[in-house]
């Protein structure tokens, strides 16, 4: 029997892994939710198919959970988030859907926590008493951050908050295998898992490490807290924004997220890539 899984971010980080990882699974059809599907035709092929998915148009959630088995649930990163979350384990439950997987944040378990960890919480808690089947995950740090939101610039200087706290980064493909593991196999409903990589490095560790594979003299300048809020601010971000990152960094500053978990080989099988292995497959994304 074919099972039908819906991904919501089907274009992001861990979404377009997702669907990726599921294409060409046997006995799996896939739907990729996406803003307009007309706009993503290119995600559809074999069992693919893009489907219009938009949280401001109730309409487009009902249409593409109908039918659906298992739902990948991952909520976008705006200030009605939880709204978003919530309405959508609504929708699911309506419509039928089995069994949800949510992409959820390191340490939202802490209570009361950071505002991140808060707003992931409560669609948690929304989705534990919804009635359905429910498995969440609770990644650390992509070390794909390391592409996306703070490589090093033109002078090869990556800039954080971080003092020398360590993280264990984890790379996007082993939490989107995670998330392939918990929709296509059985025996993960109520549960929580933490995927992290395999040991947890300091920002000057990884800056050594890039450096080592790109050929380029990379460091890490550890930005002053009201210096990396303000350079937020004249950024554009909005405050709620900045609050919740600056939360964030304060968290990785102090160590708390070089928690290392076996999860990532529970669930797939495989010791998840090292921050090094990362670095040489991507090296060209670093090099000037």
């Amino acid at each position: 029997m074919t099972k039908t899984i819906l991904v919501t971010g089907a274009t992001g980080t861990i979404g377009s892994q997702v669907v990726s990882q599921l294409e060409g699974l046997g006995g799996v059809t896939v739907r990729a939710g996406v803003r307009s599907a007309t706009k993503a035709a290119g995600l559809t092929r074999g069992s693919v198919t893009a489907v219009d998915f938009d949280y401001d148009r109730p309409d487009t959630l009902r249409a593409a959970c109908a039918g659906a088995d298992a739902l990948f649930l991952l909520t976008p990163f705006v200030e009605t988030q939880v709204a978003l979350g919530t309405a959508l384990v609504d929708v699911a439950k309506e419509s039928g859907v089995k069994h949800v997987v949510k992409l959820s944040a390191f340490g939202s378990e802490q209570e009361p926590g950071i505002q991140l960890g808060r707003w992931h919480r409560e669609v948690e808690k929304k989705l534990e008493a919804s009635g359905l089947a429910w498995t969440v995950l609770r990644p650390n740090n992509f070390m794909d951050n390391f592409i996306g939101y703070y490589p090093p610039d033109k002078e090869g200087a990556i800039y954080l908050p971080w003092g020398q706290g360590a993280c264990s980064f984890v790379d996007a493909r082993d939490v989107a295998a995670c998330a392939v593991a918990t929709l296509t196999t059985s025996g993960h409903e109520g549960k929580a898992y933490i995927p992290t990589g395999p040991t947890a490095i300091t920002i000057s560790e990884a800056a050594a490490t890039l450096s080592e594979v790109t050929g380029r003299a990379i460091t890490y300048v550890d930005v002053p807290e009201d210096a990396a809020r303000r350079a937020m601010l004249d950024a554009g971000l909005p405050a709620w924004t900045v609050d919740a990152m600056m939360e964030l960094h304060a968290i990785d500053k102090a160590g708390y997220a070089a928690v290392v978990t076996d999860d990532v080989k529970t669930l797939t099988g495989r010791a998840p890539r090292s921050f090094r292995d990362f670095a040489r497959e991507n090296a060209a994304k670093w090099k000037v």
